[in-house]
């Protein structure tokens, strides 16, 4: 088990906008199982939109909403998480 870091927020003009943002602490075997897990808890499933080394990102189809996940290190820990 690993323990990643999922952050969901708004986009605008396809760019994240950080209008909103909504950070979830997640244990699980792999990035796709941390963002299954999240997408459950949230209701918005999402499409790997692509790898960029750090991160991952995640794209709602038919919704202005971005996911991005990645490896949760002590940096992580300075914002408010929701553990799931």
């Amino acid at each position: 088990m690993h323990t990643y870091f999922v952050e969901m927020t708004d986009t605008f003009d396809g760019y994240a906008n950080y209008s909103w943002v909504h950070r979830f602490k997640v244990s699980a075997s792999s990035e796709l199982g941390a963002i299954r897990k999240v997408t459950r808890e949230t209701g918005y499933p999402a499409r790997k939109e692509g790898d960029y080394g750090d991160c991952v990102v995640y794209n709602v189809p038919g919704a202005a909403i971005v996911y991005f996940v990645g490896l949760w290190d002590d940096e992580t820990e300075k914002h408010n998480y929701k553990t799931l």
